[in-house]
């Protein structure tokens, strides 16, 4: 087991709770210096001390190993990329780019958008995710809320959490637009 993964899951677990190390060790029943010797990785903690720790941050024990990296999934090779289609799948394809998709905070998607064709017919948008978008080839437009942007290779558009937006391509080429996508920061 790797005692500093193990030690940032913690760390992070208890962050997100808001815990100081106290309020946590308290909680927990475990000393404040064991918590801290735990999220540095210096320290090898029974199972029973990761069983409280788990019903502290009130998780499964298992996830508290969850960051066991399997490094092979951080490499997405071309050839074995997943598509993915959108209403229309003769004018719209994202290629996931993202390794190990699933586990990503960010996801990178790369969007062929066939000539005269458009992400959909209405307006989408995301509630928790910010997005940013560039345009890699050709050229594009982006609606906004209603208001019609055009993008030349290159540009760069961000789209906050709730804002509706769409794409299209208005010329006889295909265009290809980067997707990179965030959870929302609250």
């Amino acid at each position: 087991m790797n005692n500093h993964r193990l030690g940032q899951t913690v760390l992070n677990y208890r962050k997100k709770h808001g815990m100081t190390i106290r309020e946590f060790a308290d909680y927990a029943g475990i000393s404040t210096s064991l918590i801290s010797q735990i999220e540095r990785g210096q320290a090898n903690p029974s199972l029973s001390v990761l069983e409280l720790i788990a019903q502290a941050l009130n998780v499964p024990l298992f996830t508290l190993f969850i960051n066991e990296i399997d490094t092979d999934s951080l490499i997405s090779r071309k050839h074995e990329r997943k598509k993915v289609y959108r209403e229309n799948s003769n004018h719209i394809v994202y290629d996931v780019l993202t390794p190990d998709f699933m586990k990503a905070h960010i996801k990178l998607l790369m969007m062929d958008l066939n000539a005269y064709a458009s992400t959909t017919e209405s307006y989408y948008s995301h509630d928790d995710q910010e997005e940013i978008a560039v345009v890699m080839k050709g050229q594009a437009y982006v609606e906004l809320e209603g208001t019609e942007y055009f993008l030349n290779e290159g540009d760069v558009v961000r789209i906050p959490p709730n804002v509706k937006h769409r794409f299209l391509n208005k010329n006889d080429e295909p265009n290809h637009i980067l997707f990179v996508l965030t959870p929302a920061l609250v």
